[in-house]
């Protein structure tokens, strides 16, 4: 680690350019403070394990990791992952799962699979990305209004009922606070400020929080401190521990009924199918930001190292009480934005919330719960996208309007994984259907110029597109049925561009077919690396029977020479 940190240094042209690494990395710090509570909180934990998060993990896959710009930490994208773990196992079950998704995230990319993550389709990350933002919307209406709910259970349609029952008991010092915080977040980006608007917003909300509860005494709104507390030798404290990350090992961490939960055979199944999500959506959510930090940075990421390295910062942050971690698109473009350029960037900001911790606070137990989920309605509505959402939905062909739809009513009302899955097996239904209606064999009944007395008995068949399991026996069926007088087929397979096993069955079909008839068959310029796959499964060279051609004026006169050898 201490190597890779020397040569970020080492690769720096200068020291303006390590000045604008730290200022880079003091403004995400600064950023990322807020959202890494928040973020914890949202998924039913204590604040400080957020900012543990983003202080091991931040670091460690900065380090460790393929792209050099990237900021990791909590994100939004867990929120409806981790709160129904944390409600199931406690927090020594997020803990672990967290750690197996590190180890997930560590053979996928030892396996080479970064590329792979990246061709999920635009309508699938859209769709869940939109979905994930309205159910963390969701979940914060109880705190931005003060309702009197002590959680919210089951199914999506089961909390919107629960949220309009509790509605009557809107608590207005609550509303209020969250109403001045959120304004303060939608007002502060006009005003081309550069100071973040996330600190703005929280700052105000406490402020106006307190000075309302000096000259008003029935005002009170619960803040950060009022809901958490910690106890250190002994003593009871409010808020957020002044005290560095202490190593601990997951399972030694209370479980949903307050004691340790342990570790066993059954409890890694049991978390096994989160944990594989965790990774998923952590990969997922990676490389789309490393491809996003590409393009404004200018810099190339290496996909496998990079989810290497959030294996690592996910293994590690655990022992040190940090969720599961993956780099974050806001953090990372303001990163950028600020001239970041190296790993150093990411280590500041890591340093800089560490300081925070032991220094802030007691001032970070003011801010009002209000106020963190105006913050956090602010991050959903920007994880939504809904611009890009309704662009789609606009433009978009009807197949990927019907993907992105599918995927967001699942996420919304189901769950994330099986929106994911079900929008991929869409996605590939449709492309296999848009193949197998490219993928043709027409018969060409023309006198080419350079090809002359093509007879009847000759018949030449062009083949298109790519050859697999959906569209191979459309475009070859019509060869099962030739008319009598045929005794040469020739198929010109040019524009073939892959042949899979579905295809081969069918082939080795066509030549048998054809063969039991007494007709010739020709395979004009496909591909030697196909023709090898065709000749492992025994179409080959047979005189008088199966030839293979370069051009198509040599496989018209290996068919006269079949016709001879026919007729002989």
């Amino acid at each position: 680690m201490f190597s890779a940190l020397t040569r970020s240094f080492k690769n720096e042209r200068s020291w303006g350019s390590i000045q604008s690494n730290l200022i880079a990395g003091l403004t995400v710090g600064v950023i990322a403070l807020p959202l890494s509570m928040a973020l914890a909180i949202a998924i039913g934990v204590p604040p400080q394990h957020g900012l543990y998060t983003a202080i091991v993990a931040g670091i460690i896959t900065s380090l460790t990791g393929g792209s050099k710009v990237n900021i990791s930490g909590p994100t939004a994208a867990f929120v409806v992952v981790l709160l129904p773990i944390v409600h199931s196992y406690g927090l020594g079950g997020l803990l672990v799962s967290g750690f197996m998704a590190g180890i997930i995230l560590v053979l996928m990319g030892s396996t080479k699979l970064g590329r792979l993550i990246e061709i999920v389709p635009y309508p699938v990350t859209v769709g869940f990305t939109a979905g994930i933002g309205v159910v963390i919307a969701t979940l914060q209406i109880k705190d931005f209004l003060g309702l009197q709910l002590d959680s919210l259970e089951g199914h999506y349609l089961h909390k919107l009922a629960q949220i309009g029952q509790a509605l009557p008991s809107v608590h207005w010092q609550e509303a209020l606070i969250g109403g001045i915080t959120l304004a303060v977040l939608i007002v502060w980006p006009k005003l081309k400020s550069k100071i973040p608007g996330h600190l703005v917003a929280l700052f105000v909300g406490a402020i106006s929080a307190w000075l309302l509860s000096q000259f008003t005494a029935a005002f009170s709104v619960e803040t950060v401190g009022t809901r958490f507390h910690y106890v250190i030798d002994g003593q009871m404290g409010f808020g957020i521990p002044p005290i560095l990350p202490a190593f601990n090992w997951p399972w030694h961490l209370p479980a949903a009924d307050g004691q340790p939960i342990g570790i066993s055979f059954d409890l890694v199944h049991e978390l096994l199918s989160a944990a594989f999500t965790i990774a998923v959506l952590g990969a997922l959510e990676s490389l789309l930001c490393a491809v996003v930090a590409d393009g404004m940075s200018g810099k190339k990421h290496n996909p496998n190292d990079e989810l290497i390295g959030q294996g690592i910062g996910n293994m590690i942050a655990p022992l040190f009480g940090g969720i599961p971690a993956t780099a974050a698109i806001a953090r990372t473009t303001a990163n950028v934005k600020a001239g970041g350029s190296s790993p150093l960037a990411s280590v500041v900001h890591g340093l800089f919330i560490l300081v925070s911790i032991l220094s802030l606070a007691p001032l970070l137990a003011y801010i009002p719960m209000a106020s963190m989920a105006a913050l956090l309605l602010m991050v959903a509505w920007n994880m939504s996208e809904a611009r890009h959402f309704i662009r789609i939905v606009r433009i978009a062909p009807r197949d990927d309007i019907i993907t992105l739809l599918t995927c967001f009513a699942l996420t919304v009302l189901f769950d994330m994984t099986i929106a994911v899955a079900v929008g991929m097996c869409l996605a590939v239904m449709f492309f296999v259907r848009k193949s197998m209606r490219t993928a043709e064999a027409k018969p060409l009944l023309f006198e080419h110029d350079h090809i002359e007395n093509l007879t009847k008995e000759i018949s030449i068949y062009d083949i298109n597109g790519p050859l697999f399991f959906g569209s191979a026996q459309k475009a070859l069926n019509n060869l099962m049925y030739i008319t009598p007088e045929v005794k040469v087929v020739i198929l010109d397979m040019t524009e073939v561009s892959m042949i899979d096993m579905s295809a081969i069955v069918a082939m080795e079909s066509i030549a048998k077919n054809l063969s039991d008839h007494q007709v010739g068959l020709i395979i004009n310029n496909l591909q030697p690396r196909m023709i090898l796959k065709l000749r492992r499964a025994g179409i080959r060279t047979k005189e008088g029977r199966v030839a293979f051609s370069r051009k198509i004026e040599d496989a018209v006169e290996k068919a006269k020479g079949m016709l001879l050898h026919t007729n002989t």
